[in-house]
């Protein structure tokens, strides 16, 4: 591993722990908190431009419905609310809100991360109960899986190009992939705990967060300190990119022989996402932030991956 020194720019004291964080355009972020408030910074200022306030419950995720306009919809206990944050109200609260759909099956449920798809008409959302679903947009209609994971689900997201398709992580060591306009599972992917070393066992292989490249390679942040690296669905990949071949009927990016692992921090994964289609953010829960870089071009199999990999500690 390269450890590379960075300059810190800027920081940003906020009043209460983060819990979800999220860009929307160019030198703007969404910080959301534990204590139900959700604040914007307009970088370089590190000053509040606008904030929402007394939500109720810790704010767990941040969707961003079409940046241009700025409506966000944010995932608080069993609900999720849409704000319009180019209102010229500087403190917004939930009389504000221009939508709120219970998304949670009941009070003891809670929501876990919510994206969108490209067209910007359905949102996808995970819950405690294991629940994985979509919100029709344009009509609030609230569709849910037929299977769902057998104990927390912790992320979700859509595949790149395939507007029906969805991927979820949990904590039953699973991710799930799901044709939502059927409500149908495609296929998953169980991930097998490590052996103890040194007769200490390392944390259950829990799935605490996903993303997708563009391209379709995806990445699994893992509790034991490990990274999942897909790259069945990639189309980077040369088992995908040969000339003439057709494009498969559905996404193959769990398919176990076509994933690695990569061992990249000492604590549970707990957030990563793709910069571009060659380089990953990862988030330790003991604060380490690691910038792994693949091949512009895939080697043969991503396992190879591994010898044509980046990683640098920032």
């Amino acid at each position: 591993m390269v450890t590379t020194n960075y300059t810190l720019a800027d920081l940003i004291n906020i009043p209460a722990p983060a819990s979800a964080l999220s860009t929307i355009i160019q030198d703007k972020i969404a910080v959301g908190s534990v204590d139900g408030s959700v604040r914007l910074y307009e970088l370089p200022s590190t000053k509040v431009a606008k904030a929402i306030t007394k939500l109720g419950e810790e704010v767990a995720s941040l969707a961003w419905e079409n940046p241009s306009s700025q409506h966000v919809w944010i995932a608080s206990g069993i609900k999720a609310r849409r704000f319009d944050l180019q209102v010229k109200k500087i403190i917004l609260s939930l009389e504000d809100a221009l939508n709120e759909v219970q998304l949670g099956e009941d009070d003891e449920d809670v929501l876990n991360e919510l994206s969108i798809n490209h067209s910007k008409k359905v949102l996808t959302f995970c819950s405690d109960n294991g629940t994985v679903g979509v919100l029709d947009l344009t009509d609030n209609r609230i569709t849910r899986m037929k299977n769902k994971h057998g104990s927390i689900s912790s992320s979700v997201k859509f595949v790149p190009d395939r507007p029906a398709e969805i991927v979820s992580g949990g904590y039953d060591s699973a991710m799930l992939h799901f044709d939502h306009s059927q409500r149908n599972q495609l296929s998953q992917l169980d991930i097998a705990a490590t052996p103890p070393e040194s007769g200490i066992s390392l944390s259950p292989p829990f799935v605490l967060s996903t993303a997708i490249s563009s391209t379709g390679l995806i990445a699994a942040g893992i509790a034991d300190g490990r990274l999942w690296i897909g790259s069945g669905g990639d189309k980077l990949s040369p088992i995908n990119s040969k000339p003439g071949k057709k494009r498969a009927r559905k996404w193959g990016g769990l398919q176990e022989e076509n994933g690695t692992f990569l061992r990249i921090a000492e604590g549970p994964v707990v957030a990563c996402a793709f910069v571009n289609d060659q380089t990953l953010v990862t988030a330790s829960l003991l604060g380490k932030l690691v910038v792994t870089r693949f091949p512009t071009l895939r080697l043969e199999n991503s396992r190879s991956i591994l010898f044509g990999t980046q990683r640098r500690l920032l």
